[in-house]
């Protein structure tokens, strides 16, 4: 390198003002001491004398072309002088005040001087003109490369071949650009790239020249030999050696550059620098491709797609731009693609990383990589595959508008354009065909949406880049195809079309969701032409609209307003019924040109409008529909336009209709509050009754008691009586505690027997009065209590219970029979649960044949008429046999049910059932107790015998009894066990563990044959005409006790049967 003293300034100031001693003396001696023409024209615009190249490169370009072309003239005079003034030019621009002197210059071999002068450079401040800010620094930088181009340009006929000028820049600027310090590293970088790129166009037009001249040979050859100039021919084959000569000595400077500067440079640590190497490789790759465009050169953007730094990255994808753009080179880069595509050891994956680029965080990197991928399926057809296309669709759902808009660029040239879509009908008229094309456009649409679910791989690598965030939203769709197919979405007649024609004349139609989203684009279309971009989410501030797009804004709200105006009445009529769409649709006239000076109105339509938004908020509810309902009448309304004229009545008409519904509504809400005053007046008295149940004083607990049982069923009474028309009745149910208080009232205070023997003294010297008395008095809370609800039975309240069932069956038949089973069932629960338990029966309760013969007692109570009591008797048999058979698996085993005697207790229904019915029922009971059990005679099963019998009798005069005797006392293991027809054995203790006998301790009875109705009221009536009154009330808490197997053969015999009771 040529001698030079390097002097960074302390205080780090970047324009240099001194100027070198020989550039003085040389420009005052040459010229006779008359600035040159670049000087001259400086000093008449009052600026100060430029005698340095670094100011005159600093004022601007227009000296440029003047100062190169007198610094020619200089080194034609004086050679080394001008070059001395050109290395302190490079120098000056990097920032450094020193000063190269001729003696410096000329002492080359003086290395240690070169060496102190560089430990002596102060690199602390890191300021130079090309990272400074500011307008002025960037228009220095742009001077400066100007300046490089204009050198080589105006050089390239005369002293760029000299072998010294190029060979002096070019070793200048390879050591510059190899220093430690930054500033001359950066500087002379960036000259020795341009310097590069200049020759590549100083290179193109001597590959021009070298083709005009062999066009020129070639022609002069072809003449005849006559006409033939061989000296010319000489002279043409001369110039073209002359001209490959001078190529291929510009080839060998751009070699050395390459190799001295961008080799040496490409993977600097300052990206900067990386920058300038990538963004010039691609224009010499671009403008002189028969040298650069090749995988040597290539693999450089390759590598450095990778690079850590955003701006590096961005100069190779638009390096790759210009190239795949070009049809004529990007042929030359299949080996290219699919070298990186296919490698699987050595090479990356360069289309992988690519699309991987569309989600880079910085967003101009994501755009251009998306728009690179645009360019290269456009010129390589096989390189993007569906999947590759499926992951760049995303993009029109980004957050940032220019990557959204460049995705739906994509997305409409690959999938909406008319090239990707099928060909029209043959045939077809110009409407038709564009209205096919239309529908095949938005059909294609709504696939794309309706599959527009980000993949598991794509939402990882989202979530991963942050600033790319996803909107799955009709509108952010309609923004992204706006640029691009905005003529798709602003054509509002095909779109309307598509939504009120006739499917079954034009074909298949849109389904219910394809109407949806096509609704939800033609709103998100009406509102981008009315308003535009941005969208939330899609830009920081509002965008300042020219007078241009406020024109084209203006057009396209008149445009709709009288398409809309027009069709939307038939929109909202055919879609009435659903509730979303019609929100969608109220919202479009908000985006009506309705200002005083619009032109666009018409009284009809208006009108048809009007009554159509009026039926809609007359159909729904939804606060959706209301909002937008309410929005469009505001605009609708709005002063100083005509459609307020008809609009603000429509609107007044609504909101009258509104409060008079109001008005009935409010009164409705005050008779409600009323009734919850009258129900929480109620409440309060029942509470306190409630509290007086418990009071020391019989009288006071007697009157609360029927003080709440005559209000609660007066209360019953008025819900009954209550006219619907008068509104809502208030409704009152008692709570469970108050429910409980008034049964333990009547248990404690009605149902009074006298257990033993000392309370049958004591009631024997009562007086028949008072005791009279005391019955009247339990009647009456019986009856009181029996109005509500019923409980149960006792003898000597026996008709008020009947009259309550009666009640009850004539208000729900079903329910008061399946109060009669639950009253049984409870009954012989509680039965075998003492049973089970072990525990003694004692004197007082009632026995299993009292729970069959209360069953006998409720038979008696449906009458004579089976036909009315056919649904309830067929509810208690089912019942009662799902009751026996819950959880019975039918097994071959000889287990019965633990229930299975309560089919004793169920056959007192069976005569009571049709002959159909009784078939009926028999065939459920096959079902749920099966073919090999349904026959079963063991003794555990009897029961089940007993039931079976009750359906098997249909003749006239037979009953199950006979049935039973006829049929199961014939089997010889029941004869070889007992000697008598009559059954004495004792349960084994296995059925005794199957509940079929329900043993229990007690004492064991002998009881006479069952007796009709009529024998058992006479025998009755004789005992208590015969018996002491106390005797009468004793024998009045116990019936008759029967066997289980059912009455002897003999009137004579009695059989001594094992009996329970139970407390009823």
């Amino acid at each position: 390198m040529y001698g030079c003293v390097f002097f960074y300034s302390q205080r780090g100031k970047r324009r240099a003002r001194e100027v070198s001693e020989n550039a003085k003396r040389r420009y005052s001696e040459s010229r006779g001491g008359s600035p040159g023409r670049a000087e001259r024209h400086h000093l008449k615009n009052g600026d100060i004398e430029a005698v340095t190249l670094f100011e005159v490169v600093t004022m601007g370009r227009d000296a440029i072309q003047a100062v190169v072309d007198d610094w020619i003239e200089a080194y034609h005079t004086d050679r080394d002088t001008a070059l001395l003034d050109l290395i302190s030019f490079f120098i000056q621009c990097s920032g450094c005040k020193g000063v190269v002197t001729a003696e410096m210059f000329q002492n080359k071999q003086d290395t240690e001087v070169m060496s102190k002068m560089v430990e002596e450079l102060d690199e602390d401040s890191g300021e130079y003109p090309l990272i400074m800010p500011g307008l002025y620094w960037k228009r220095f930088r742009a001077n400066f490369c100007e300046f490089v181009s204009v050198l080589v340009s105006q050089c390239q006929y005369s002293i760029i071949f000299d072998s010294h000028l190029m060979d002096t820049l070019i070793s200048l600027l390879t050591e510059l650009s190899d220093s430690g310090v930054r500033a001359f590293r950066h500087t002379c970088t960036l000259a020795g790239t341009k310097l590069l790129t200049a020759l590549v166009g100083v290179a193109l037009n001597l590959s021009v020249s070298v083709d005009n001249s062999q066009r020129l040979y070639e022609v002069e050859k072809g003449k005849t030999s006559s006409k033939r100039a061989g000296l010319r021919l000489e002279k043409i084959q001369g110039k073209i050696t002359e001209l490959q000569d001078k190529k291929c000595e510009i080839e060998n400077m751009m070699d050395a550059l390459f190799k001295g500067v961008f080799l040496k440079r490409y993977r600097d640590v300052i990206p900067e620098i990386r920058a300038i190497c990538m963004e010039e490789l691609g224009i010499w790759m671009r403008l002189y491709s028969s040298v650069f465009l090749n995988d040597s050169y290539l693999k450089y953007l390759g590598w450095m797609l990778h690079d850590k730094q955003p701006d590096v990255r961005l100069k190779c994808v638009l390096g790759l731009q210009g190239l795949y753009g070009d049809a004529l080179l990007s042929s030359k880069l299949d080996l290219f693609t699919s070298r990186f595509k296919l490698g699987k050891i050595k090479h990356i994956f360069l289309q992988e990383r690519m699309i991987s680029m569309t989600l880079d965080k910085d967003h101009e990197v994501a755009v251009q990589a998306m728009r690179l991928l645009m360019v290269i399926s456009q010129s390589c057809e096989d390189v993007l595959s569906s999947e590759d296309c499926k992951h760049m669709f995303q993009f029109v759902y980004s957050s940032h508008r220019p990557l959204a808009a460049t995705a739906g660029e994509f997305l409409y040239t690959k999938l909406l354009s008319a090239s990707a879509l099928p060909e029209p009908r043959e045939g077809a008229s110009e409407q038709e065909r564009r209205r096919d094309l239309t529908g095949a456009r938005v059909r294609a649409l709504l696939q794309f949406y309706r599959e527009s679910e980000v993949g598991e791989h794509i939402r990882e690598l989202i979530l991963s880049h942050p600033p790319l965030q996803l909107h799955q939203h009709v509108v952010y769709l309609v923004d992204s195809l706006w640029d691009c197919a905005g003529a798709l979405l602003k054509d509002w007649a095909s779109l309307t079309s598509l939504l009120l024609q006739d499917s079954s004349a034009l074909g298949p139609g849109l389904s219910s969701v394809q109407e949806g989203l096509v609704i939800e684009i033609l709103l998100a279309s009406v509102r981008q032409a009315a308003e535009g971009p941005p969208l939330a989410g899609r830009g920081t501030s509002k965008k300042v609209i020219s007078a241009r797009e406020r024109k084209v804004q203006t057009d396209d709200c008149t445009r709709l307003t009288e398409h809309f105006l027009v069709v939307l009445p038939d929109l909202l009529s055919k879609y009435s019924g659903d509730a979303e769409k019609v929100s969608c649709f109220l919202k479009i006239p908000q985006y009506f040109q309705m200002d005083a000076n619009s032109s666009v109105y018409s009284e009809k339509h208006l009108k048809a409008l009007l009554t159509q938004m009026s039926a809609a908020l007359e159909m729904h509810t939804d606060a959706g529909v209301l909002e937008a309902a309410a929005r469009t009448y505001q605009s609708l309304c709005s002063e100083d336009t005509r459609w307020q004229i008809l609009a603000s009545p429509a609107r007044d008409d609504i909101v009258q209709r509104w409060v008079e519904r109001l008005d009935v509504l409010l009164r409705d809400m005050l008779q409600e509050e009323k009734a919850l005053a009258q129900r929480n007046q109620l409440r309060g008295f029942c509470e306190k009754c409630h509290r007086c149940l418990s009071h020391s004083h019989p009288a006071v607990k007697e009157q609360a008691f029927l003080s709440l049982c005559d209000l609660l069923t007066a209360h019953s009474y008025q819900l009954q009586a209550w006219d619907h028309t008068a509104g809502t009745p208030f409704l009152y149910t008692p709570d469970p505690k108050l429910q409980r208080a008034l049964l333990a009232f009547i248990m404690e205070n009605v149902f009074t027997g006298v257990d033993s023997d000392n309370q049958s003294k004591a009631s024997e010297s009562e007086s028949g009065v008072n005791r009279l008395e005391d019955l009247h008095r339990r009647r009456n809370l019986l009856a009181a209590y029996c109005k509500l609800i019923v409980h149960s039975y006792y003898n000597d309240f026996g008709d008020i219970i009947k009259e309550t069932l009666s009640r009850t069956r004539q208000m729900d038949k079903i329910e008061s029979a399946r109060t009669l089973v639950l009253c049984l069932q409870q009954l012989f629960l509680r039965l075998k649960q003492e049973q089970d338990s072990g525990n003694t029966c004692s004197s007082g309760v009632q026995t299993f044949s009292s729970i069959k013969e209360l069953a006998r007692r409720f038979s008696l109570t449906f009458g004579w008429d089976q036909v009315k009591s056919r649904e309830s008797l067929a509810m208690i048999h089912r019942d009662g046999i799902e009751f026996v058979f819950q959880g019975f698996v039918q097994r071959t085993e000889k287990h019965s049910p633990p229930y299975i005697s309560y089919l004793t207790i169920l056959s007192e229904f069976s005569s009571k059932l049709l002959r159909p019915d009784k078939k009926t029922v028999y065939s459920y009971l096959q079902k749920c107790a099966g073919e090999h059990t349904i026959n079963n005679r063991d003794e555990s099963w009897l029961p089940l015998v007993y039931y079976r019998a009750s359906l098997l009798a249909t003749a006239d005069g037979e009953d199950a009894v006979s049935y039973i005797s006829s049929d199961t006392f014939k089997q010889p293991s029941l004869t070889n066990r007992s000697r008598s027809p009559s059954i004495k054995q004792p349960p084994s203790d296995g059925e005794a563990q199957s509940g079929a006998w329900l043993p229990c301790k007690t004492p064991e009875l002998k009881t006479p044959p069952l007796l009709t109705s009529a024998e058992a009221k006479g025998k009755k009536a004789a005992r208590s005409s015969s018996s002491q009154p106390g005797e009468e009330e004793a024998e009045g808490q116990v019936i008759a006790v029967a066997t289980l197997e059912g009455p002897p053969n003999g009137a004579n015999d009695e059989v001594d049967v094992d009996t329970v009771e139970v407390d009823l």
